[in-house]
């Protein structure tokens, strides 16, 4: 082992050499010199670091290991053995391979099915590696001595301490698990975060964060959030001497007009739900930061919910905390009830983790196993989501149906007023979109019910597709006026547009309209 640390003078071929040299002369007591290889490779990387010579090490090391040497004796830190940064690195040394590839996503130009049309985004990539990221990180084998492929699903509520007081890396399930932590790493790499941390639903995700705050500190939140949000803030929130204004963050002058001494919190979300406003990150924190030049800055977080980190990164344009509700597309299965906040600041960080274990709602094992179960095909299901969803809102906005239609809302339509916005900050659209039907109630109503594919249902994200009218659902506790002023109407629908066959999707709006409609 001591002969390890000369490694990292060497070429890659002296390398080799050396390893078999040193493997006949010592008597094969190179045991575990994969870790040391771990740790030679973490350090040199920048000056050698090949897949080839990675593969070729690894297969001569594992033929002489020797299990008389404990691995404990090589120092070598949790964080550089399931470190995902040679993937990183890896990536830089690999063309791109967008010019490879060609087809129907609106991120390369392309229209539905291969078509032409779909709108230019100023950055067309994706988040490099997101896919390998989402496969992987949080689950390397490494990270168990049993080396399991799929993660463990850790189920005991306690772990044995060594001494009182001490114990390995969880003493009780509320302030940490195995399985929760796995999850946590792979949300917060989605996110290009260094913290994650989970709760039972979204809306304890977003109470952990109001635990942060103390009576007399006061919220600028954005008009138009998810209604469970809305509720919270003004019937519960404002109850412990927290003050709360919700504004239109579309016009930044008259968002930045409530913001007051006391704001230590300013809450976002883009794209809005249901009315699919896109919020300029970036503008927003770049005025808040100006506001509070020299002091104590408001703590600035973005409900990621509809975009999700494959589309839209946060905390990249300046935000404090990303939230997303785990149960929609993270986890994209309809069968988890779960919620997930990110960020870089480190106080911030152990703030909510100490909520967690002081105030708990945090997720059970077998919820976080599901959903970083669902978090693997994230970015797989969001293309289709994407796709699928441009199809309809196209198809609504033009198509033989679209006299029934007054208005349809989605970023990915050159009619969206914020298109142009969200071109620039996100990388693509999710499957969420709102369409305002002629008529009323009953219309809408009676539209929702003639849906075969689409089910009549609350939630989003899941493969399935669903539909809603906010108005007497999801938002039926904002007060009347304030979705008057917003525009949720009781002829606004919402969908949430799945993954499966478009012309299927398309066919079955069709027909909810001829019901309507009375067309025979």
């Amino acid at each position: 082992l001591l002969y390890t640390i000369k490694f990292e003078e060497m070429d890659p071929e002296d390398l080799n050499e050396h390893l078999k040299c040193r493997s006949y002369l010592v008597g094969n007591k190179y045991t575990y010199a994969d870790a040391a290889l771990h740790k030679l490779i973490e350090q040199k990387r920048h000056q050698y670091l090949s897949y080839g010579n990675i593969i070729r090490w690894f297969d001569h090391i594992n033929r002489i290991k020797n299990p008389e040497i404990n691995i404990d004796e090589i120092e070598i830190s949790e964080k550089l053995r399931y470190s995902s940064d040679w993937r990183d690195n890896l990536r830089e040394k690999v063309p791109a391979m967008s010019h490879y590839m060609n087809g129907g996503s609106a991120l390369n130009g392309g229209g539905v099915n291969g078509g032409s049309g779909g709108p230019s985004f100023e950055n067309s990539s994706h988040f490099p590696g997101f896919g390998t990221d989402a496969a992987h990180h949080g689950s390397e084998p490494e990270r168990w001595p049993f080396m399991p492929i799929v993660p463990v699903i850790s189920l005991s509520t306690t772990f044995k301490q060594s001494n009182p007081g001490e114990y390995e890396k969880y003493d009780y399930s509320r302030a940490g698990n195995p399985t929760r932590t796995a999850f946590e790493m792979c949300v917060a790499k989605m996110e290009g975060a260094e913290y994650g941390m989970a709760a039972s639903s979204g809306l304890a995700a977003t109470s952990l964060i109001i635990n942060c705050l103390k009576a007399g500190d006061h919220i600028l939140c954005c008009d138009d959030v998810y209604g469970g949000t809305n509720r919270y803030f003004n019937q519960v929130v404002a109850n412990f001497g927290i003050e709360i204004d919700m504004v239109d963050p579309i016009d930044l002058s008259k968002f930045e007009s409530k913001i007051r001494d006391n704001t230590t919190l300013v809450w976002l979300e883009t794209p809005t739900n249901p009315m699919l406003k896109i919020c300029d990150i970036k503008a927003t924190v770049d005025m808040v930061n100006r506001r509070f030049s020299g002091k104590q800055k408001p703590i600035i977080v973005v409900d990621n919910t509809f975009a999700t980190p494959y589309f839209q990164r946060p905390l990249s344009l300046g935000a404090t905390i990303v939230l997303s509700s785990v149960t929609k597309y993270i986890n994209g299965h309809t069968d988890v009830c779960m919620g997930v906040m990110c960020t870089n600041d480190k106080a911030i960080a152990d703030k909510i983790q100490f909520m967690q274990k002081a105030v708990g709602g945090v997720p059970s094992p077998l919820d976080c196993y599901l959903a970083l179960r669902g978090a693997r095909t994230l970015h797989l299901r969001m293309r289709q989501h994407e796709t699928n969803s441009l199809a309809v809102a196209r198809w609504l906005e033009t198509g033989e149906k679209s006299d029934y239609v007054l208005r349809v809302y989605h970023p990915g339509l050159a009619s969206h007023p914020q298109h142009e916005l969200a071109k620039r900050q996100m990388k693509g659209f999710s499957g969420m979109l709102s369409f305002v039907i002629k008529g009323g109630k009953d219309e809408a109503s009676l539209f929702l019910k003639s849906l075969k594919v689409f089910a009549l249902a609350e939630s989003l994200g899941g493969y399935e597709s669903l539909a809603e009218l906010p108005s007497i659902m999801t938002h039926a506790t904002v007060p009347a006026e304030q979705r008057a002023i917003l525009g949720i109407s009781d002829s606004l629908i919402r969908l949430s547009v799945g993954i499966e066959e478009p012309e299927d999707l398309i066919a079955d709006l069709a027909h909810a309209f001829d019901v309507v409609y009375r067309k025979k």
